[in-house]
C-alpha cells in the first residue's frame, strides 16, 4: 500500500520539486518506509511531469521496489498503490514473451503489461489498485482505478494540466487547483452520509469512478468504464454446485490475500463475514492466524463474546483490545484523513482497531462486502416489504390516521422505528429507486429543503438525489428488486463510503486492509445467483450459512446483525452536548449561508429532549461544519 501523485503539464514548466515534496509529506502515513520523486519530460520537449510514492513495503522489501519505477529504456513511469494478486501469473506470461524483470514487485508488471498490451492491461489485473503511468513517448498519462474501487484516486485536469493522487489534501498542494466549494456535494452528502463518485468537495476535482480509466494527452481527457458488474445472466448450476463454487472462489481469494512479505492477520468482529475469512485462513495457514477485536465498554456495542468463540474454535493467536472512543480527540485527525465531510461514525471504531492492529502486523484481512455481495443488511428485506405498499392506494396509504401518527408519535414501544415506518408508507412512490432511498437517507428531500437558507436552495435548483439512486437501478439492467438494489449498493455505499472508510482508517495507521469477498471474479459469480438464495423470505446471506455452516457454529450463523458503530446518540445528550451546540451554532458556521440556525438548534433541541433520533443528521452536520474549520487551517 501506498500514496501516488502526479502533476503533468502541456507544455514545458519549470517544476518545482517542493510542490510534490509537500504532496508526499501529506500522505506519508500511507507510505512511512520510503519515498521517490520522478522529474521528466516528454519526446517533444514541450510537456513536463513530475511523479511522487511513499511506500509502505508489502511485497519484494528489497530497493529494487522503489517508485516510481520505469521500464528498461526509461520512456514509461509509474506510481502504483494497491496490490495485484495475480501478478506472478502476469509476470510469467510476460517473461515468456520476451520481457525481462528486475524485481519481484506487482508494480513492474503493470509496466511491461502496458507495454505489451496498452490500455487493456487494466482488465488483466486482479486485485486493488490506483495508479498513473506516464508515458513519454505518447505524451501522455493513464490513470486507473480497480474495478470496485477499494483503492482511492482524486483528480484535477484542464486544457493545461492533470493532477492526480491517493489524498484530496495532497492534491490541494498544487496551486492550480481550484478550490471551490460543489454546493450539490454537500446536497448528496446529507442524504447519502457520503459524497458519490465522481463528485468531491470542490467542483472541479473529481473522484476516479470504480472501474474507470481516464487519459489526459495536451489537454484533451477521455474517460472510459472498463468493468460492470452482471446480473443479468444467472447461473444454471445446481444448488450443490453452487455451494461447491462459492467455496472453491473464495478460499481461492482467500490464498491470493495471503501473499505477503510481511506479517498478517485478520480483523475479528464475530459476524459471519469476518469468521468465515478466519476459518479460511486457519484452515489454509500452517501457523495460528493472528486475530484482533476491540471491544466497548457499553454492552450494547460489544460484540466481544462472538469474537472469542471463532478464536477458540480455530485456536487463532487471539488480542483484544477494550477502548473507550474519545470522539472529540479523535474527531480532528480524522476529518483531516477523509479529506472531505464523511459521516460515517463506524469510522471510528474502524481507526481504532487499524491502530491496535497496525501494532502487530502491516496487512489485515477483513469480511467486508459479504453483506453487499449476500444481501446481509435488513434494509434489503425492508426493501421487498415497502415495494407491496406502492400497491396500496394513496387514499388508504395518505390516511388521515396516519399522518395524525406521524405527527404524535405517542410512547408505544419501539415509537422512533413506528414513526420512521409510517413516513416511509405514507411516502411510498411507484418507483422503486425512490422508495429505497427513503430507508437509506440521512436528510430527505424536503428537510434539506427545509433547513436550506434560501440562497443556498438557489444553487441546487433542479438538484436531488433521487436522480442518482434511479440512474443506478436502470443501469443495473436486470427487472429484480434485490439485483437493482445490490448493484446500486456495489456501485455507489461499498465504494464511496465503506471501502472509503476501511482505506482511510487502515493507512491512517500505516496498515494494508484486504477484503477476499471484494475480490471482482468472486463478487460476478454470487452476481449471477438467483436473489432468492441470498435473501431466502426473512433470512439473509441464506447461500452464504448453507456453504460454510460446517466450519462456523450455528451461535455465529443465526446470530442478529450488529453495526460497527459507537454510541453518537448517548454522547450528543451527554458528553458532546456543549461542543454541539457551540459548534453548530457559532457565528461562523452561521455565516457559511448553508443552513438556517433555527432549524439546525431544532434538530438538536428535539435530539437532546428524546423527541426525536436525530443522531445521524446531527453527526453529518457537525462533520461538515468541523471539516470547514479544518480547510481554513490549510
Amino acid at each position: 500500500m501506498c500514496g501516488i501523485a502526479g502533476i503533468i503539464y502541456k507544455a514545458k514548466k519549470d517544476i518545482k520539486k517542493e510542490i510534490m515534496e509537500k504532496m508526499i509529506a501529506e500522505m506519508h502515513h500511507r507510505g512511512p518506509d520510503d519515498k521517490g520523486i520522478y522529474i521528466g519530460e516528454g519526446i517533444s520537449g514541450k510537456t513536463n511531469a513530475i511523479l511522487g510514492h511513499c511506500r509502505l513495503s508489502i511485497i519484494d522489501l528489497s530497493p529494487l521496489g522503489k517508485q516510481p519505477m520505469s521500464n528498461e529504456d526509461g520512456q514509461i513511469w509509474i506510481t502504483y498503490n494497491g496490490e495485484i494478486y495475480n501478478f506472478q501469473e502476469l509476470r510469467d506470461e510476460l517473461k515468456r514473451n520476451g520481457h525481462r524483470f528486475r524485481s519481484r514487485t506487482d508494480t513492474e508488471v503493470i509496466i511491461h503489461g502496458y507495454e505489451e498490451w496498452g490500455v487493456n492491461v487494466i482488465k488483466r489485473l486482479r486485485g486493488m489498485f490506483a495508479f498513473g503511468i506516464w508515458d513519454s513517448k505518447k505524451e501522455e498519462v493513464l490513470i486507473a482505478r480497480d474495478r470496485i474501487g477499494q483503492k482511492p484516486l482524486f483528480y484535477f485536469s484542464n486544457n493545461n494540466i492533470i493532477a492526480f493522487a491517493s489524498s484530496l489534501y495532497s492534491l490541494l498542494m498544487v496551486p492550480e487547483v481550484e478550490k471551490e466549494i460543489d454546493p450539490i456535494a454537500i446536497h448528496h452528502f446529507l442524504t447519502f452520509q457520503y459524497i458519490p463518485s465522481p463528485f468531491t468537495i470542490f467542483k472541479k476535482v473529481k473522484k476516479l469512478s470504480p472501474g474507470h480509466y481516464h487519459i489526459w494527452k495536451n489537454g484533451f481527457k477521455e474517460s472510459k468504464k472498463y468493468w460492470k458488474i452482471n446480473f443479468k445472466y444467472k447461473t444454471k448450476e445446481s444448488i450443490y454446485e453452487i455451494k461447491a463454487h462459492i467455496r472453491e472462489t473464495l478460499i481461492n481469494s482467500v490464498k491470493m490475500r495471503l501473499i505477503s512479505d510481511v506479517p498478517l492477520g485478520a480483523f475479528l468482529s464475530g459476524g459471519i463475514d469476518s469468521s468465515i475469512i478466519v476459518g479460511i485462513m486457519a484452515e489454509l495457514s500452517s501457523e495460528p492466524v493472528k486475530t484482533f477485536s476491540i471491544d466497548f465498554e457499553e454492552q450494547a456495542f460489544s460484540e466481544i463474546k462472538y469474537a472469542r468463540m471463532i478464536a477458540n474454535r480455530f485456536n487463532t493467536e487471539h488480542h483484544e483490545f477494550t477502548v473507550k472512543p474519545k470522539a472529540l480527540e479523535i474527531l480532528p485527525k480524522l476529518i483531516r484523513q477523509y479529506g472531505e465531510p464523511f459521516g460515517d461514525s463506524s469510522a471510528i471504531p474502524t481507526y481504532y482497531v487499524s491502530k491496535v492492529t497496525s501494532n502487530h502486523v502491516k496487512v489485515t484481512l477483513t469480511g467486508d462486502a459479504g453483506d453487499e455481495n449476500f444481501a446481509g443488511y435488513k434494509r434489503y428485506q425492508y426493501a421487498k416489504w415497502f415495494e407491496l405498499f406502492k400497491y396500496i392506494p394513496k387514499t388508504i396509504r395518505n390516511n388521515p390516521l396516519i399522518s395524525f401518527l406521524i405527527r404524535n408519535p405517542f410512547n408505544y414501544p419501539k415509537k422512533q422505528f413506528f414513526k420512521k415506518l409510517l413516513k416511509i408508507i405514507s411516502s411510498i412512490d411507484s418507483s422503486s429507486g425512490k422508495n429505497y432511498l427513503l430507508q437509506i437517507k440521512v436528510f430527505a428531500e424536503d428537510e434539506k429543503d427545509e433547513i436550506y437558507t434560501d440562497d443556498f436552495k438557489k444553487e441546487l435548483e433542479g438538484v436531488n438525489s433521487i436522480t442518482l439512486i434511479e440512474e443506478f437501478f436502470q443501469k443495473a439492467e436486470t427487472a429484480d428488486l434485490l439485483d437493482k438494489i445490490l448493484y446500486t449498493d456495489i456501485q455507489s455505499y461499498l465504494p464511496d463510503c465503506l471501502m472509503v472508510k476501511v482505506d482511510v482508517a487502515s493507512m491512517a495507521n500505516s496498515l494494508e486492509a484486504r477484503s477476499p469477498f471484494l475480490d471482482h471474479e468472486f463478487i460476478q459469480y454470487v452476481a449471477s445467483l438467483p436473489s432468492s438464495y441470498k435473501l431466502k423470505g426473512n433470512h439473509s446471506k441464506w447461500i452464504l450459512k448453507e456453504t460454510f455452516k460446517d466450519i462456523i457454529p450455528p451461535a455465529i450463523l443465526n446470530r442478529k446483525k450488529m453495526g460497527f458503530g459507537v454510541p453518537i446518540e448517548i454522547w450528543f445528550r451527554s458528553d458532546m452536548k456543549e461542543f454541539v451546540y457551540d459548534t453548530l451554532l457559532s457565528k461562523k458556521a452561521e455565516q457559511r449561508g448553508i443552513f438556517q440556525k433555527e432549524v439546525v438548534e431544532k434538530i438538536i433541541n428535539n435530539h437532546i429532549k428524546k423527541e426525536e433520533n436525530n443522531a445521524y443528521k446531527i453527526w453529518l452536520l457537525l462533520n461538515l461544519e468541523l471539516w470547514f474549520q479544518e480547510m481554513e487551517r490549510i
